[in-house]
């Protein structure tokens, strides 16, 4: 019974996350169908509604990806140095996998909001570019997924241990 929940669990956030990523990617897609003008690292140009509304579905769904592996995940803390070397393998790969979801997280839902803050519907832009930030959020998005599951299987494995 625990590993068709696990073998569930993973299914539904490898699904929201490759939904994210697939409309992060779809985003970056809209937005380079604006018209623009651009000179080196400076850019004019309209912003795109589409890409807005799948920005904001991309981040949406990956918030809620890693707020469903962390809750179903359970709480792995380790509060010193010696307490985490003691741990099992599968205790101390469950704490990695976890911070590495968290620095993803950070880094895939800022490129994703500045991406989808450019593409705002009531302000033209002129400036720096921000070039491929709604891309590169969605491949974070299917890295956040792999690590997520990652985080899951082994804190799985290390409640299933005690």
């Amino acid at each position: 019974m625990l590993k068709l929940k696990v073998l569930v669990v993973c299914m539904l956030i490898v699904a929201m996350d490759v939904a994210a990523g697939i409309l992060g990617i779809q985003a970056e897609v809209a937005q380079n169908k604006v018209k623009h003008l651009r000179l080196w690292i400076f850019e004019c140009r309209d912003p795109s509604h589409e890409a807005f509304k799948l920005a904001l579905g991309a981040a949406i769904l990956l918030s809620l990806a890693h707020v469903l592996a962390n809750l179903v995940g359970g709480c792995m803390c380790v509060c010193s140095q010696e307490e985490f070397q003691r741990a099992s393998p599968n205790r101390q790969l469950s704490l990695a996998c976890l911070v590495f979801t968290w620095i993803i997280l950070a880094v895939g839902l800022s490129t994703l909001v500045i991406g989808m803050i450019s593409n705002n519907k009531s302000r033209a832009s002129c400036g720096f570019t921000h070039h491929h930030l709604l891309s590169i959020g969605g491949i974070l998005c299917f890295v956040h997924g792999l690590f997520s599951v990652a985080y899951y299987i082994s804190a799985a494995a290390a409640t299933d241990q005690n």
